[in-house]
Formats: structure tokens, C-alpha cells, sequence
């Protein structure tokens, strides 16, 4: 099971995997030029969403077409801190893909 954290502080924001940096994945797809950010709706917050589905399902196209929709469920709506394991982000893909069709 891989957890991912992210962390908001005066010297800016993390976002780990398994105690790892996550990688944003822009050479996938880019969103933005950045970074991560969350708890608002808006490119750098889709770059968090797009990384975390990619990291757990490795499918560039789910990530892509679900990385809008996740942003404004699940990232936009994050605190300063936060954490979801892969289980987490696949109820909520799931969720986004239900509330898609």
C-alpha cells in the first residue's frame, strides 16, 4: 500500500509518496509550470491530481481525462495537510468516474 502526504509550511509545499517526493509527471502531461498545490480549483492543484491518479493506476489517458473532475472532488477541497493511500485515490477515481457518466 503506497500513502501519500502532502504538507503545506513557510517554506512551501511537499507532496510525498511512501516518504518519496512525488513526481509531478509533466512530461506526461503539464498543467503547469508550478508545481503542486491544492485547496483551490486551478492548474497547479490539477498537476497534484493528474500525479496521483498516474502514480497508482500508470494510465496517462485515465489520468488525463479524470484529472479535472478529482481536482474539483478531492485536491480543491484538501486542507493544509493531508493524506490518502492508493486505496483512497481509487475509491475516489472510481467516485469521479460514477459521478462522470
Amino acid at each position: 500500500m503506497k500513502t501519500y502526504l502532502g504538507d503545506r509550511t513557510i517554506d512551501g509545499v511537499f507532496v510525498t509518496v511512501d516518504g518519496n517526493d512525488l513526481p509531478d509527471y509533466a512530461e506526461v502531461c503539464k498543467f503547469t509550470n508550478a508545481g503542486f498545490e491544492w485547496s483551490y480549483e486551478g492548474s497547479a492543484a490539477t498537476q497534484l491530481a493528474f500525479a496521483l491518479i498516474y502514480d497508482v493506476t500508470g494510465d496517462a489517458g485515465l489520468a488525463k481525462s479524470l484529472a479535472q473532475p478529482f481536482m474539483r472532488t478531492v485536491t480543491a477541497n484538501f486542507g493544509n495537510d493531508w493524506e490518502m493511500t492508493d486505496s483512497d485515490v481509487l475509491a475516489a477515481v472510481a467516485q469521479v468516474q460514477s459521478e462522470k457518466a
